[in-house]
């Protein structure tokens, strides 16, 4: 039975945040949290993708919550003034990315694409080896079915470590309606009940980009939603109800 592997990458924007990372292993009868991690660096973010993706050019998928296309050099892309367009009622609205704001991003962008032989887009996400770039909180809005985003992100220590654990439940409650295939893994089960730190923070959000990597996946596409386009930028979210 092959196994594809996808990796949700929270990608920090700047140089002196770490990044956090969780490796999913999926086949056709379900799935599994393999590990999360938190690196600082270029060096070791491509270190760690190295040594756990499969080598060019067997298939495969990184999700990173970071801009990947981004032509403009001032102001924001379509794409992000599009999400607040769509999801600013929920507090869901991307902050705006350019060429100035984002160097790491598009320099991290840049190379894996050389270095681990990704091609940056959506299709054919069983067949193709690809780089994505997705947004959490759109997607925990669709799963949860919430009417504001968890505020887990800013604010007060106390405040975020009692948001945080909110998003926990939440998301132990929507992987048995939405996932219920994926299996209960020590590393899914100790990410889901660490307490709050930035490190723990960047590791959820990379599940659940890791999680919208899987839809794309499983559905080959059919139950994804791209807003924007491989010219000014794209997102790829999980669709809405119907």
């Amino acid at each position: 039975m092959n196994s594809f592997l996808i990796v949700g990458l929270d990608l920090a924007w700047g140089e002196r945040n770490g990044d956090g990372l969780c490796l999913l292993e999926a086949t056709d009868r379900g799935a599994r949290i393999v590990e999360t991690a938190h690196v600082f660096g270029d060096a070791a973010l491509l270190g760690w993708l190295g040594t756990r993706l499969p080598p060019a050019p067997a298939p495969a998928m990184v999700l990173f919550d970071a801009p990947l296309i981004c032509p403009n050099v001032a102001g924001s892309r379509p794409v992000d003034r599009l999400t607040h367009t769509l999801f600013g009622r929920f507090h869901a609205g991307a902050h705006p990315a350019n060429a100035a704001r984002c160097p790491r991003p598009l320099r991290l962008a840049a190379a894996v694409e050389r270095v681990l032989g990704m091609r940056i887009g959506w299709e054919s996400p069983r067949a193709a080896r690809l780089a994505v770039e997705t947004f959490p909180h759109p997607a925990t809005v669709r799963w949860l079915r919430l009417k504001r985003i968890v505020k887990y992100k800013r604010g007060p220590i106390l405040a975020r470590r009692g948001e945080f654990a909110r998003l926990q439940g939440l998301l132990r409650d929507g992987l048995r309606e939405h996932f219920p295939e994926l299996e209960e893994t020590p590393a899914l089960t100790e990410i889901l009940s660490a307490r709050w730190t930035k490190p723990a923070e960047d590791r959820v959000d990379a599940l659940i980009c890791a999680l919208i990597g899987y839809q794309h996946w499983r559905h080959d596409g059919a139950h994804s939603e791209v807003i924007g386009d491989l010219e000014t930028g794209f997102i790829l979210l999980p669709e809405g109800e119907r």
